[in-house]
């Protein structure tokens, strides 16, 4: 008898640490597990998708998983065509609601891109390019249109521009009505049209603002100067150069019309109190550059400038005549101009009345500027040879460092060459002159006039030191 209360009291011990154990392991959340990566799926829409004889106010998607509308992309939804007022779109847990205020015109296709801006609750994936279609008539319109928008300055895309489709062909259209298609620009500017009623279109670039008119010459801007027709047939792929007709001033107004700001009030130099000017040149640990000039900079504007009253030397002091002082439209900089030569050494003298304010303030003192110039092999050579290069569309080579234009050369032949160049990184560019001014010229609308072309060069240019730096560049 003892040992079967022995045994029996092992069984429900044994029974209480199992039921302990399992209690335990149902408190611990397992640890890890794949992430959710799936976008959400659409599994009913009412009325259905690509609905014909369309009458409803009201849309509603049904997705498998509880959604949201991201609040930064919800602008980004595009309704074709493009209503007086736009959806009210919202979500509630697996549903979005989209709710037209609109009259629908007859027998017409409609289109609403949501574009990125339904995701997954959890995780944030998106639904990208999600685009629900419907009919007011009897069928489904197919008409299509693609292409590509690149800044004609820089040759770059810009993806907040968007591509703008009118039905009235009068040039006023743009600059007066609403758009009656419109499509943004991806990463690399590429736009697509879909589900386009036949016919002919006037089709335009602009900033993605609130008007999508073309009523500030400030804005970017393209146009193409023919319609384009849409029927049964798909277009070829449209390439548009967008441009600037009046480009932002420094003071953030525009240079020129169609809207003129007022002129801004240019701020009052202070009042210098010293007793005397101060120059400053651009020379580097007392080493003048072999490819630039000297720059001399004055502190205060110039009134009187006496050349007579400065002397260029070598270091025994004998004279050199064939330079050249050239005085700038501030009075404030000069530029002194010579045919520099590796490691020579120079005295520039200026003497204390040489520049003269207009409270006829001079320098302290005569000054001597004690300098040489660099050596050759602190630069390297650049041998550039293009394949596919068009020399009939006048074309100037662009080397710009930091976004800035630091060299441009017309190109007469397929190869160029220099025997000095400053080391560094250098992005390259390609402008089709056709005015042959050397600059890029933005186009005109009124007059039908389209930007001069530029042509970005993916690879960047590297030049070493003391090198011999070739590069075939195809276009």
């Amino acid at each position: 008898m003892k040992n079967f209360y022995s045994f029996l009291f092992l069984i429900i011990f044994a029974i209480i640490e199992i039921q302990g154990l399992t209690s335990c392991a149902n408190i611990v959340p397992p640890n890890g597990g794949p992430r959710d990566s799936l976008a959400p799926v659409l599994i009913k829409a009412v009325p259905i998708d690509s609905a014909l004889h369309f009458n409803a106010n009201k849309i509603t998607l049904t997705f498998n998983e509880y959604v949201q509308l991201d609040q930064q992309l919800q602008q980004s939804i595009i309704t074709s065509p493009n209503p007086v007022q736009a959806p009210f779109v919202q979500s509630k847990l697996q549903t979005v609601t989209v709710r037209l205020k609109d009259s629908l015109q007859p027998n017409t296709t409609y289109s609403i891109n949501f574009g990125k801006a339904i995701k997954d609750v959890n995780e944030g994936n998106p639904y990208k390019n999600f685009t629900y279609v419907f009919s007011t008539g009897n069928s489904i319109a197919n008409g299509e249109l693609s292409g590509k928008v690149q800044l004609a300055e820089t040759g770059i895309s810009d993806s907040t521009l968007i591509v703008i489709l009118h039905k009235d062909l009068n040039d006023s259209a743009i600059k007066k009505e609403r758009p009656y298609y419109y499509a943004n620009l991806d990463s690399s500017g590429k736009f697509s049209f879909h589900y386009l009623a036949k016919g002919k279109y006037n089709v335009y670039v602009l900033s993605n603002d609130y008007t999508k008119k073309y009523d500030d010459s400030t804005k970017t801007f393209a146009f193409l100067n023919e319609p384009v027709t849409i029927d049964d047939n798909i277009s070829a792929p449209l390439l548009m150069y967008a441009y600037n007709q009046y480009p932002l001033n420094k003071s953030g107004g525009a240079a020129g019309p169609i809207n003129n700001p007022p002129a801004v009030p240019q701020k009052k130099r202070p009042v210098d109190t010293t007793k005397a000017i101060k120059i400053t040149t651009n020379l580097q640990r007392g080493e003048q550059d072999l490819l630039s000039n000297l720059l001399i900079n004055i502190s205060n504007p110039v009134k009187t400038f006496d050349s007579s009253r400065i002397s260029f030397t070598d270091t025994n002091f004998h004279s050199i005549t064939n330079y050249k002082i050239v005085e700038d439209t501030s009075a404030t900089k000069f530029t002194f101009q010579y045919p520099w030569k590796e490691e020579q050494y120079f005295k520039l003298i200026i003497q204390k009345d040489a520049f003269t304010d207009s409270s006829g303030k001079t320098l302290a003192k005569n000054d001597t500027i004690n300098f040489r110039t660099a050596s050759e092999s602190a630069y390297g050579s650049i041998r550039l040879r293009f394949t596919n290069l068009p020399l009939d569309k006048n074309p100037v080579l662009q080397l710009l460092q930091n976004n800035t234009i630091v060299d441009s050369v017309a190109l007469t032949t397929t190869e160029f060459y220099r025997k000095l160049y400053k080391p560094g990184d250098y992005n390259l560019r390609i402008l089709y002159d056709d005015d042959k001014n050397m600059n890029w010229t933005p186009g005109n609308f009124d007059l039908k006039k389209q930007p001069e072309i530029v042509v970005s060069i993916p690879r960047k240019l590297t030049i070493k030191q003391n090198w011999d730096n070739e590069v075939n560049v195809n276009l």
